[in-house]
């Protein structure tokens, strides 16, 4: 939407011979409108974050078997050692509360996919994925032949994978 001078509108409505008292109130009220917005305006700075994978590996098998994950947010300028502290803290605010002595949360799980995300908020974490999603181990390299390369991320295994 264009924006408007506010004296050009004044001079369209004098040239169609508007009432003085009704330019009057047109004009005040115009610029009523704009002027800014002091909460649109004036507040905090967004708040930089940076990303955070959690691995659930309850049984110590990483990377043997398949394994599950979620993505959280955290303050840049925090370490990723803390992002579990706030998982704990949001679930133990959760648990605090009405609805969570009648369906505490148990798991780590269970926090980031049923925990409200005002109880994380206040633990400055932005959980990005709900629900758990699968983990793919990578060796890091990409093989030099398309057709033909082993696949060497399990401990003492050679798979040659074929496409």
């Amino acid at each position: 939407m264009a924006k408007l001078d506010i004296n050009k509108v004044a001079e369209v409505l004098k040239k169609n011979q508007a009432e003085p008292a009704f330019l009057r109130r047109v004009i005040e009220e115009l610029n009523l409108l704009a002027q800014p917005d002091p909460a649109e305006g004036e507040g905090e700075p967004k708040q930089k974050k940076q990303f955070c994978v959690i691995v659930s590996d309850p049984e110590g098998k990483m990377p043997k078997a398949d394994l599950v994950a979620w993505v959280v947010q955290i303050p840049e300028e925090e370490s990723v050692a803390t992002a579990l502290e706030r998982i704990y803290k949001g679930a133990y605010d959760f648990n605090a509360s009405k609805r969570g002595r009648l369906h505490p949360v148990k798991t780590v799980g269970e926090s980031l996919d049923g925990v409200p995300a005002k109880f994380f908020k206040e633990a400055d974490l932005w959980v990005k994925t709900k629900e758990a999603v699968l983990v793919v181990v990578s060796n890091n390299e990409i093989p030099r032949d398309e057709a033909n390369h082993v696949d060497r991320r399990r401990e003492g295994e050679q798979t040659v994978v074929r496409s």
